[in-house]
């Protein structure tokens, strides 16, 4: 029985490489700015920069430290009604957090803050078009509030508009802003254009040395396009400084940084380096699903299907509308026997990408080795669904490729043809022995005669004439008796 685990993003990687397009954007860059905690005094670097953003902390204003705040800061009912909405994003009840959210902008409507951070549950949940006119709405309410503005032009490139995103962000002069020229970076290389990027951040970093912002942007495109090294020796300079001491580290605690590097250390088969990155990455961001996505994936290659659980539905919980995080965690719950609840998870990843190939092979898997799972009509039908499957993984999957992620599914498809085939040939046998006739019953036995009577005895013969008396003899002479017999010679011991 094979039952290989798969990695959804090299499913990604060959289908995108199948049909000759360039990956997306990696989920590395929608996994949102951290939300900072609310006694932390302003927002954290990485909050500017970061591109599919999280809330601000309640008790900090609205705007950035060193922008022009809001005309009015928020308090009152507003304020709580807002602590309300950061804590649950905390937590990962996002249409908690878009309630409260919502509600903090009808108290409040000219802050920026809570019009943005509805945007970014918004997004999370999938909303792209509610999550761009909650961003206009908060930069709308603030026209310096940087955060905002950028935040709306990367969604708008992420939805393949990256045209009018850098229209956007030239109108509020970006050039003129380290912030907003590390947002256009990201945007070009989201577009693909890696050197543009590269040029912008260094840009950035020309007016502002110190920005974690734009060495990750450097650092995020340096790995979309696989040129890891330079992605690590950017990396290197956040997380660790130079090697002799002489730069100190730019934020050694970076969640991003962390990610980036987990995710190139998890491609050159650094597996320990890889999960202790990922698990410092979530530590200090609880909403950073991508890093969550991985630490599953990891373990789902390991066989451990138990220990991938807890993270695969924690990236679920933060980033319901990410295809792969269904994909992932339907394929946890088939290793872990729970047909019913994985079939339910390919769904929702079918219907919001039906791209993914790897959706495909899981339920293929399922389909051949699972039992009872929802909607097949016995056993032939899951047959017949498994080979469906499996098939439109190979036409989306395009040539065979050499050993690698899906290689057997050849195998895999002879595997459930076989089994079909034997099905079929079962019924058809036991339809044959139904339909032929039965076999004639014996005609009875004649009975058996009776017993015929015992011929009768012979007559007695006459007695003989009794002979005359003899006389006696003489007695003989008294003889000795012999001797008792000596059986000793044939005792033998008995064999153990």
């Amino acid at each position: 029985m094979v039952m290989r685990r798969v990695s959804a993003r090299a499913v990604l990687q060959l289908c995108a490489v199948a049909c000759g397009i360039a990956l997306p954007a990696v989920i590395a860059a929608c996994g949102g700015s951290p939300p900072p905690q609310s006694n932390v005094p302003q927002l954290a670097a990485s909050d500017t920069a970061s591109f599919a953003t999280a809330p601000p902390a309640a008790e900090q204003r609205v705007s950035l430290a060193a922008e022009p705040s809001d005309a009015d800061e928020l308090s009152g009912d507003a304020k709580a009604t807002y602590a309300r909405g950061f804590q649950t994003w905390a937590s990962g009840d996002l249409l908690g957090a878009r309630a409260a959210f919502m509600e903090a902008a009808g108290k409040a409507p000219r802050a920026s803050g809570p019009q943005y951070s509805l945007g970014c549950v918004l997004e999370r949940l999938g909303d792209l078009h509610g999550a761009l006119d909650a961003y206009r709405a908060a930069f709308l309410a603030n026209p310096k509030y940087e955060v905002a503005i950028g935040a709306y032009a990367v969604l708008q490139a992420r939805m393949g508009h990256g045209l009018d995103a850098e229209q956007f962000l030239n109108g509020k002069q970006a050039g003129a802003s380290p912030r907003l020229t590390t947002f256009l970076a990201e945007v070009k290389s989201i577009e693909g254009d890696s050197p543009g990027c590269q040029e912008l951040a260094q840009q950035a970093l020309a007016k502002d040395p110190d920005s974690t912002d734009a060495m990750i942007v450097i650092a995020r495109d340096y790995y979309r396009n696989r040129r890891w090294d330079l992605a690590r020796y950017a990396l290197q300079a956040i997380l660790e400084g130079a090697e002799d001491g002489s730069i100190p580290p730019r934020d050694k605690g970076s969640p991003e940084a962390l990610l980036l590097r987990g995710l190139i250390e998890r491609e050159a088969g650094q597996r320990q380096q890889a999960i202790g990155d990922f698990e410092q990455a979530v530590a200090k961001r609880p909403d950073l699903f991508e890093a969550y996505i991985d630490l599953g994936e990891m373990k789902l290659e390991a066989g451990n299907a138990s220990e991938a659980q807890a993270p695969l539905e924690k990236a679920v919980r933060y980033a319901p509308n990410v295809a792969v995080a269904r994909l992932d965690l339907g394929d946890c719950y088939r290793l872990l026997g729970r047909p019913s609840d994985a079939k339910s998870q390919f769904d929702k990843a079918v219907n919001m990408d039906s791209t993914l190939a790897g959706v495909h092979y899981d339920l293929g898997l399922l389909y051949l080795f699972s039992s009872n799972v929802p909607g097949v009509a016995g056993q032939d039908d899951q047959l017949t669904k498994a080979i469906k499957e499996f098939e439109a993984y190979k036409s989306m999957r395009a040539a065979k490729t050499a050993k690698g992620p899906g290689d057997d599914v050849d195998e895999l498809l002879s595997t459930a043809k076989r089994k079909q085939s034997e099905l079929q040939m079962k019924r058809q046998a036991a339809a044959a022995s139904a339909a032929a006739p039965a076999p004639a019953a014996p005609s009875p036995a004649p009975p058996a005669p009776s017993p015929a009577a015992p011929p009768a005895p012979p007559p007695p013969a006459p007695a003989p004439p009794r002979p005359a008396p003899a006389r006696p003899a003489p007695a003989a002479a008294p003889t000795a008796a012999p001797p008792p017999s000596d059986n000793s010679h044939i005792v033998r011991d008995l064999p153990p």
